[in-house]
């Protein structure tokens, strides 16, 4: 449990009214504005709807567009479609257990309002908490409170708002990939490869996080090699590498079983409700009572590499048109600010991008007093996978998913930002330097609490630098705009 100190109470009560705004903004957009009729999946309601669920779905339909559908359609009947498949589990589990927890409520409200109610608590609580997970993950790395609070407050306002409040995986996949991260960073290597492997049962690219665990591997390797046994500690090394690799990977491989023994394997399938079957057929949607699909028969059966490219067209250079110009606008603004940290970093610590982080420095003076905040050496690793995800976003994924991508995996989305802020907004100076008189008894005489800088930046919005201008105005445009399009089935990220 992490300890309440002002700072974390600020983060703490900024994501919840946040959160609380975002759950009202979605209703009102939903309410005032006409969905538009999208080709998207949209199954039959097998259960008949009273007026509460009207009401429910009122409030809280806007949190089931797009994506969401699959994994409440998935929470619901289960893995029936293969291109359900693409859906990793860990976030429909999720839903069922919290579901359960709400069974007073099945006497007068359908199973499917039950899910949205458990979406919008869900994801509300995740987001939440993975803002506090952010804000300790950069106490420990960033060792600047400053840099870290104004991080965890933009998150609050991230650009990825509307999926961390909807439907989607994002939420529980940012907390438990930031809590990974910190656990790692306290030396609780096997809680944080714990945390890691649920994540990868939340999404796919939490198999790109065994780079964390091996590279803490390696660097304890590396300070600790000695030459009285160096084969001994080669073997251990090798050991444990194969074992976070093993750790990490159980989830995705045993999910990828689970789609074989209900497509590959005869007898194994579940019965299809008559109207899903009829849906089916018109859609031209796969069984598993139909003909075996053709990855059945690969030398590695992966229903999920499949998918992504039959279903999703997803695959290297294949999005790369000119008609998909606005999702690559889209997408312009996170993968600049990735990139623009990247060459930041790099070129301010070129030798210890070289050695990888391995050797910090040739000078030992700089070991004893290495720079603060998001110029840490411990930065190395999180900006080498920041700019892996987009590398690999950029180039063989759907490009405009680039910013919930990006904005629920890594941290560097929100610290470079901070960094900028602190670095470049004399405002922001002199607001880290007036004191505030708290409440009687809330804190030590004279100590100074740390009050939500960013909004007061936005009360000083004149007076502030450009830069500060582009970054909140980046993050407050996505913030608004994602939860007006989303939620009435237009396009967004």
């Amino acid at each position: 449990m992490w300890p309440l100190d002002p700072s974390r109470k600020e983060v703490l009560r900024f994501a919840i009214s946040c959160r609380v705004l975002t759950l009202m903004l979605q209703a009102i957009f939903n309410a005032i504005i006409p969905d538009h009729h999208a080709e998207a999946f949209c199954p039959p309601r097998l259960a008949p709807s009273g007026s509460m669920d009207q009401l429910v779905e009122g409030l809280l339909g806007g949190l089931s567009r797009w994506d969401a559908e699959h994994f409440l359609f998935i929470a619901e009947h289960g893995y029936l479609y293969e291109h359900n498949f693409a859906f990793f589990p860990g976030f429909p589990l999720a839903l069922l257990v919290m579901t359960e927890l709400l069974r007073p409520l099945w006497w007068f409200l359908s199973f499917r309002s039950c899910l949205l109610i458990s979406v919008a608590l869900l994801n509300s609580l995740f987001s939440v908490l993975a803002a506090v997970a952010l804000h300790d993950l950069g106490c420990l790395v960033l060792h600047c409170p400053h840099q870290a609070f104004y991080a965890a407050l933009l998150f609050c306002l991230s650009p990825a708002n509307v999926f961390l409040a909807a439907g989607y995986s994002e939420a529980l996949f940012a907390l438990l990939t930031f809590s990974a991260m910190g656990q790692l960073e306290r030396g609780r290597i096997w809680t944080s490869g714990l945390l890691f492997a649920l994540a990868t049962g939340v999404r796919s690219n939490g198999l790109v996080s065994v780079g964390f665990l091996m590279y803490s591997q390696c660097r304890g390797f590396f300070s600790s090699l000695t030459v009285l046994n160096p084969l001994r500690q080669l073997l251990k090394l090798m050991a444990s590498l194969f074992l976070s690799v093993l750790t990490l990977g159980l989830p995705f491989a045993l999910f990828q079983y689970y789609a074989y023994t209900q497509f590959c394997l005869p007898g194994s399938a579940h019965p299809i409700p008559e109207p899903l079957v009829q849906l089916a057929m018109e859609k031209g949607y796969q069984i598993a009572e139909g003909n075996e699909p053709p990855w059945c028969s690969w030398d590695l059966p992966l229903i999920y590499s499949y998918i992504q490219d039959v279903y999703w067209n997803v695959g290297f250079l294949k999005y790369y048109e000119l008609r998909q110009m606005p999702n690559f606008l889209l997408a312009t603004p996170v993968a600049i600010l990735v990139a623009w940290a990247t060459w930041t970093y790099v070129t301010t610590h070129p030798w210890l991008c070289l050695t990888l982080g391995l050797q910090r420095s040739k000078n030992s003076k700089t070991l004893e007093k290495p720079d603060p905040g998001f110029l840490s050496p411990q930065v190395f690793v999180y900006l080498v996978h920041a700019a892996v995800l987009l590398l690999f976003g950029s180039l063989c994924m759907h490009v405009q998913v680039l910013t919930r991508f990006l904005g629920s995996s890594t941290p560097v989305v929100y610290w470079f930002p901070a960094h900028l802020l602190q670095d470049q907004e004399p405002l922001l100076r002199s607001l880290e330097t007036v004191p505030w008189k708290p409440p009687a008894g809330d804190s030590l005489p004279g100590q100074k609490v740390p009050r939500n800088s960013i909004m007061g930046l936005l009360y000083n919005w004149k007076t502030c630098s450009p830069v500060t201008r582009y970054i909140l105005g980046y993050f407050l445009s996505y913030w608004l705009l994602g939860l007006l399009l989303h939620c009435n089935f237009l396009p967004w990220t």
